[in-house]
C-alpha cells in the first residue's frame, strides 16, 4: 500500500444508481480506531493481487502498518463511505529535482468495485492535491498492464495515459509491465 503499484481491478461501468452513495464519499485521515474496517480490503487476496504487498494475515500487522505508515505519512487518506473507510488513497511527495512531482496510489474494498468510488475520490484528490502542494506541476500514477479496471479509473478522473513502462518493477517476484498515467496541475480543473 505504500506505492500506486497498488489500484483495485474495477469490473464494469459506474451506474447512475449509485449517484447517491457517491455524494456520500469523503476522504479523512486513516486511525488506529480503523482496524477492522482496514482489515476488511487488506485481507482481500482480490484488492491485494496488483499490490506490492501480500493480503495481510494479522491484525498486529494492520495496526504496525497504520502506526508506522500512514499517520505519520504526510497525505494518505482513507475513502470513507459514510464515515466508513471502504479504501485508501494516497499521494507521494518526490524531493530534489523530482520536488514537481508526487505519485498517487489507492486501494478499494473488493466489494465498492465497479460502483465509480474509486474514480470520485482520485477526482477529489486531484481537485485539491495542487492547491494542497503547490510545488507540485505533475501526479503520476503507475498500473500493472494487467488492471484495466484501474487504469479506466485514472482515464475517467482526467488522467492521461502516457506509456507502458517495460519491465519496470518487480511485484511478487516476478517483473511486471508498467501504464504510467499524469495529470498537470493546468488539467486539475476537472
Amino acid at each position: 500500500m505504500e506505492k500506486s503499484a497498488c489500484k483495485p481491478e474495477h469490473h464494469g461501468a459506474e451506474s447512475s444508481g449509485y449517484e447517491f452513495e457517491l455524494q456520500r464519499i469523503t476522504l479523512r485521515p486513516l486511525d488506529l480506531s480503523d482496524i477492522d474496517d482496514f482489515m476488511v480490503w487488506a485481507t482481500d487476496e482480490k484488492v491485494a493481487r496488483f499490490c506490492t504487498w501480500e493480503p495481510y494475515t494479522s491484525i498486529e500487522e494492520g495496526i504496525n502498518f497504520i502506526k508506522e505508515k500512514v499517520i505519520p505519512h504526510p497525505w494518505f487518506r482513507a475513502i470513507c463511505l459514510g464515515d466508513k473507510p471502504i479504501g485508501a488513497i494516497s499521494v507521494i511527495a518526490n524531493s530534489g529535482n523530482d520536488r514537481c512531482r508526487g505519485e498517487l496510489g489507492y486501494v478499494l474494498g473488493s466489494r465498492y468495485w465497479g460502483k465509480g468510488i474509486a474514480t470520485q475520490a482520485v477526482k477529489m484528490v486531484a481537485g485539491t492535491i495542487f492547491k494542497e502542494w503547490p510545488h507540485l506541476e505533475r501526479l503520476e500514477a503507475l498500473v500493472d498492464v494487467e488492471n484495466g479496471g484501474s487504469q479506466r479509473v485514472l482515464e475517467k478522473a482526467g488522467f492521461q495515459r502516457e506509456g507502458v513502462l517495460r519491465k519496470y518493477v518487480v511485484l511478487k517476484g516476478k517483473t511486471r509491465d508498467m501504464v504510467i498515467f499524469s495529470l498537470l496541475s493546468t488539467d486539475s480543473q476537472i
